[in-house]
């Protein structure tokens, strides 16, 4: 599984960005699919992450109620709409594919990995 991040950029405090997510190779209807997010010389942290097929999702309590996982089968991608932004989300941004069979926050849980996308808030 390939998996390609975009729609990083710079944004203001409060406001919108949605990040992409497309994978190649194979569906990601059969993996758990997550975000994640990392600054330099920082651990990657869980943001968000989502198994369809057992409609569970599941956020890190820093992105509830202003971040939402959602998909689109037909263009095997997934996304990341981040809402109400703060200077504190600043970080690369991570999609990620684990083939366990249930929704996990762990970065060692996931077994595919894309490029990183930036994202900049400025205050």
């Amino acid at each position: 599984v390939q998996l390609v991040e975009s729609g990083g950029g710079l944004v203001q405090a409060g406001g919108s960005l949605r990040l992409s997510c497309t994978a190649s190779g194979r569906t990601f209807g059969s993996y758990t699919m997550g975000w994640f997010r990392q600054a330099p010389g920082k651990e990657r942290d869980f943001v968000a992450a989502a198994r369809w097929s057992d409609r569970t999702t599941a956020y890190a309590d820093s992105v509830k109620g202003r971040f939402t996982i959602s998909k689109d089968n037909a263009k095997n991608t997934v996304y990341l709409q981040m809402n109400s932004l703060k200077p504190e989300d600043t970080d690369v941004y991570y999609c990620a594919a684990s083939r366990l069979r249930t929704v996990v926050v762990g970065a060692l849980e996931y077994d595919y990995w894309g490029q990183g996308t930036q994202v900049t808030v400025s205050s």
